[in-house]
């Protein structure tokens, strides 16, 4: 049996992605309490993400969107897949706390905040993803604009999100990526 270098790379691309969303789960939760979110886009998927991406970033900043979204659109739409981290918009019932900046839990919620462990849940789970994805040698970039942007998507969750393009291919394509902020 011959395999072609494309065939396996698919292959291994999926593999990676499976493995940065066990290692999100798996990765440390605030109270005990599992609220994180993994989803995987590929083809339409990921070109509709892309889509979005490029609507919300004309809406969020006119004609400097490409220097930020559409720029992040265009690795998306590079990369072999996107992984979706998120974890729910809701209270973690962590006592004496007061992080959010609302005394407690209960001030949180009726001030429509966002508990301050929503943040460090998905900043784990992410930072457990991206570990998973250099151990196999797979590039990718975590990206607050995917993030965003899934959030106004039909995914079925309120959540937080930060999302992930990866991708194998001869040159990091998450490198030089053409762009700079003003």
């Amino acid at each position: 049996m011959l395999y072609q270098s494309d065939y396996m790379e698919e292959k291994a691309i999926l593999q990676t992605a499976a493995r940065m969303c066990a290692a999100a789960r798996t990765a440390p939760k605030a109270h005990g309490r599992d609220t994180l979110h993994t989803l995987v886009l590929t083809g339409e998927e990921k070109e509709n993400l892309a889509k979005k991406m490029e609507e919300v970033g004309r809406r969020e900043m006119g004609d400097g969107m490409n220097t930020w979204y559409g720029r992040d659109a265009g690795n998306v739409r590079a990369a072999q897949a996107v992984i979706l981290i998120g974890t729910d918009r809701k209270q973690r019932g962590v006592p004496h706390c007061g992080y959010c900046g609302f005394g407690d839990c209960g001030g949180c919620k009726d001030s429509g905040g966002n508990c301050a462990y929503t943040y460090v849940d998905l900043g784990i789970a992410v930072s457990s993803a991206v570990s998973a994805a250099a151990s196999d040698k797979t590039d990718c970039r975590i990206m607050y604009s995917v993030g965003k942007t899934a959030a106004e998507m039909e995914y079925g969750h309120d959540a937080v999100w930060l999302g992930i393009p990866i991708s194998i291919s001869g040159k990091n394509i998450f490198f030089d990526r053409g762009v700079v902020h003003a």
